[in-house]
């Protein structure tokens, strides 16, 4: 399985965003000024939305790609279903719930077998997850120290989420709004690269 294997940190600085959502990712940005007084050409840009989303959903560029022309296809908003298509990747979705700390975390559940959809295992993390699907952590991992704590002290504040704590599992009770989406990202940016 293809991963991106770039150092967390310098990828978040290098991008200007927190990828990651760990408190100390951006600790030493300011005092960098790698991006400082230079002014990118409007392709630059384009690139480097593109680069965001591939990071914050940990997504190389082949998977990418169909991502983006499953999303030209839509009868939506490109951008917003780009966004949507990615957000209800089975691995974001574990990752959303609190069972993980990490996308990176996530990704590595899923593949292990951790992770059960409406009672069937799903190890592949780019699982398209539907409205209404279950995801649930499997009965012998729920005694894992970190797999429970993760997932109990994380408060979901996502309206298209629905949290289950006593049982483990979490739902997508919805399709996700792009403002309720948490990356910050220009994705029409993005689909202008595409359209090109």
């Amino acid at each position: 399985m293809a991963k991106i294997r770039t150092p967390r940190f310098k990828l978040s600085r290098r991008l200007g965003v927190n990828i990651y959502g760990h408190p100390k990712a951006m600790e030493r940005y300011k005092r960098e000024t790698s991006r400082a007084g230079k002014k990118l050409s409007n392709y630059g840009v384009q690139l480097l939305e593109k680069q965001k989303i591939k990071s914050y959903y940990g997504v190389l560029e082949k998977q990418f790609r169909r991502y983006m022309e499953k999303s030209m296809k839509s009868h939506e908003i490109t951008g917003d279903a780009l966004i949507k298509l990615l957000e209800c990747r089975l691995d974001n979705l574990v990752y959303r719930m609190g069972f993980a700390s990490s996308i990176r975390q996530a990704r590595q559940m899923v593949n292990h077998g951790h992770m059960l959809v409406n009672g069937q295992k799903v190890d592949i993390p780019s699982y398209g997850v539907k409205v209404g699907d279950e995801i649930t952590l499997k009965e012998k991992y729920r005694k894992n120290e970190m797999f429970s704590e993760n997932f109990i002290n994380t408060i979901s504040t996502l309206p298209y989420i629905e949290k289950d704590a006593e049982n483990f599992s979490g739902k997508l009770v919805r399709m996700p709004e792009r403002q309720e989406v948490p990356v910050e990202v220009d994705e029409q940016k993005v689909v202008e690269l595409y359209s090109k």
